[in-house]
């Protein structure tokens, strides 16, 4: 394994000031402040009535029956359980996303089985994660990187055809279609993020979505098990001598979050476009430059990309990257390959990821959120011009 190198130390995370692009930055609506007011003067702040107004806004929106819960981590947790993922069941898990993505899997027990990403992708190949499955895989999940989906009508079918559950960590990928239809139709449970740097944001928060297969009592449980395996819904209604038959956890989301929830959907058509059209003038400026391979960028007439993240691959990563923190512009390498991390070892003992080897020291993010203008890509796509100008002499 070649070993990640590290920004140095004199490039600290960038100040949101001046003419700064910054890489990230949370998207709250105008009129979220009020809303927020409304809910600290009414009688709930906790879970009430807004989180419900919020999944039921949701599933309008989206599609699909769905819950909401205080993070992505927790709504991918609940999903595991709701599986019924055992101690030493196989699970087929990406190498490189979030570890939010297998911690919770290495907390149940799970025995891990890490996916190599594919060639000039940071998304897993679907046919490749196909011939790790074995008779023993219990479950798969994916994730979506930046965005852009997978194959998943390919993946789909073959995991119901092998009985097999499949979960996706749609962290980056609120929005996202697939031959016109929502991304959760491929999968048993979707993860959706709501944390601060996402397409939009309740603070932290997330959505777990059900396949329309999904049993009504399955839904119920989840809402249970997100509030210490209490049914609230009879305990607010007066049943308050009652029996707790399952673990649950303290995952729910408040009205709080939800508030501001309800008003980031009325503003997600316009947000998840600015994202995709800054995505698309990235595409179109850096495909002159035969020294940048552009990673998840792609965008096609059968998919609808999720829009989060704008990422390339370079020889000489660091290089640009110092030259754009100069010039006013932030980036940087958002997520790392799992099996750098020592709670990960023992899943991947002799096990070899050439892919994730070859591109790991050369991926980079560029600024991509709702304040980047096409006016800012220009920018920041005219510095890596000049940059690959100056070292080409």
């Amino acid at each position: 394994m070649k070993k990640n190198i590290a920004p140095p130390k004199d490039m600290p995370l960038m100040k949101s000031e001046g003419n700064n692009i910054v890489l990230f930055h949370p998207f709250i609506p105008p009129s979220a402040k009020s809303s927020v007011a409304n809910v600290l003067s009414s009688r709930w702040i906790g879970q009430g009535p807004k989180v419900d107004e919020f999944e039921l806004a949701w599933e309008q929106k989206f599609g699909g029956r769905t819950i909401s819960v205080n993070s992505g981590t927790s709504a991918l947790h609940l999903a595991y359980e709701l599986a019924e993922l055992r101690p030493e069941d196989e699970v087929i898990v990406p190498l490189f996303t979030c570890t939010a993505t297998n911690i919770p899997l290495a907390q149940i027990g799970a025995k891990l089985i890490f996916s190599d990403v594919g060639k000039n992708t940071l998304n897993v190949d679907v046919d490749d994660l196909i011939k790790l499955t074995t008779i023993r895989t219990k479950a798969i999940v994916v994730v979506h990187y930046a965005g852009q989906p997978l194959d998943m009508a390919k993946l789909w079918k073959y995991c119901k055809e092998n009985n097999i559950i499949l979960i996706q960590d749609c962290a980056h990928g609120i929005g996202m279609e697939i031959d016109r239809k929502p991304v959760y139709k491929y999968a048993d449970y979707t993860m959706y993020s709501l944390q601060a740097i996402k397409t939009i944001t309740v603070g932290d928060g997330g959505m777990l979505t059900f396949n329309d297969n999904i049993s009504p009592q399955k839904i119920s449980e989840a809402k249970r098990r997100r509030w210490f395996g209490i049914d609230r819904q009879k305990k607010q209604g007066g049943i308050w001598e009652n029996d707790i038959v399952e673990l649950g956890h303290k995952w729910q989301m408040t009205d709080l979050s939800a508030s501001i929830g309800i008003e980031s959907l009325k503003y997600f058509d316009e947000v998840h476009q600015k994202r995709v059209n800054n995505l698309i003038t990235y595409s179109k400026r850096l495909s002159s430059l035969k020294e940048i391979t552009q990673l998840n960028m792609k965008q096609s007439d059968n998919i609808k990309h999720g829009g989060w993240l704008a990422t390339i691959s370079v020889s000489n990563r660091l290089q640009l990257q110092e030259f754009l923190y100069s010039h006013g512009i932030e980036s940087n390498q958002v997520h790392y390959r799992n099996d750098r991390y020592s709670i990960f070892s023992k899943y991947t003992q002799g096990a070899s990821y050439p892919n994730m080897d070859e591109i790991e020291n050369d991926y980079l993010v560029l600024p991509c959120h709702h304040l980047v203008t096409v006016r800012d890509v220009n920018f920041i796509c005219d510095k890596i011009e000049e940059f690959y100008a100056k070292n080409s002499q």
